[in-house]
């Protein structure tokens, strides 16, 4: 296909976007105008039915846990399918090693100045603080799993922009990644399977709710939150050194 045909299929669909996009909005409701029923009746009783300040997570994992564990297994198979495409040959993989050559052990860019790298230190130990705050008190505050998940996975990105690949991969061992994010994708599940054990249905808000307000409250919904962002912060984190593993194998090979 030519490059003037992919911009008209480009525009053609954009203008169908856009018609779609418009038509939706022009029945909006005036702003602070919520005419949601449903939205109302959570407002009302999540607080004293699961302990919960954030209305949202006791939406996302546990009104509707169900869906967010299809959408949690959704990003699970998205990631297994990154890393089927990009991960190396076998055959061109063992030929290297055979011949006494790593493809990955090579340098890409030269390090930046130690003022950037000292400042991106410091704020690689906030990130991640940051990022296990936001996961754990997401059914206090808005937040929770995929938000924390998102936020630790871009912390050792800091490290590459500062300094080099090597850097990226000291702190981040591949088998160990993929081991947390099939324990968070499984959590999930188990958490579920927990609530039949207690003969509930599966995913019920089976163990202690706590006090509203307490970091250890709203049962299952803090558990759920924490393995979302185990599952969510592993599976960027493998995403980006697959890229990176593909772009820097690309440049040794253009180099050789």
């Amino acid at each position: 296909m030519t490059e003037k045909r992919r911009l008209l299929l480009f525009f053609a669909g954009a203008i169908g976007v856009a018609s779609v996009y418009c038509a939706g909005i022009r029945n909006m409701p005036p702003f602070g105008h919520y005419r949601g029923p449903y939205g109302d009746v959570i407002a009302r009783l999540a607080v004293y039915e699961r302990h919960t300040t954030d209305t949202v997570n006791a939406i996302t994992y546990d009104y509707r846990g169900f869906d967010t564990l299809g959408e949690e297994f959704i990003l699970f198979s998205a990631v297994t399918g990154v890393m089927l495409l990009l991960r190396p040959e076998t055959q061109e993989r063992r030929r290297r090693e055979t011949e006494g050559e790593n493809p990955e052990s090579f340098r890409d860019r030269a390090a930046l100045s130690e003022t950037v790298q000292v400042f991106t230190t410091g704020m690689f130990g906030f990130a991640v603080l940051f990022g296990i705050y936001i996961g754990t008190h997401g059914q206090l505050t808005p937040g929770g799993g995929f938000q924390g998940g998102v936020i630790i996975a871009a912390a050792p990105m800091l490290l590459y922009v500062a300094e080099n690949t090597d850097a990226f991969r000291r702190i981040l061992s591949h088998p160990l990644m993929e081991f947390f994010e099939a324990l968070g994708a499984a959590g999930y599940a188990v958490v579920g399977l927990v609530a039949l054990a207690f003969s509930a249905p599966f995913l019920t808000n089976v163990l202690p709710l706590g006090k509203t307000g307490d970091v250890f409250s709203s049962g299952t919904i803090a558990v759920i939150s924490a393995c979302v962002g185990v599952e969510v912060g592993a599976g960027f984190m493998l995403v980006t050194y697959e890229y990176l593993r593909e772009i820097l194998s690309r440049e040794k090979n253009t180099e050789d």
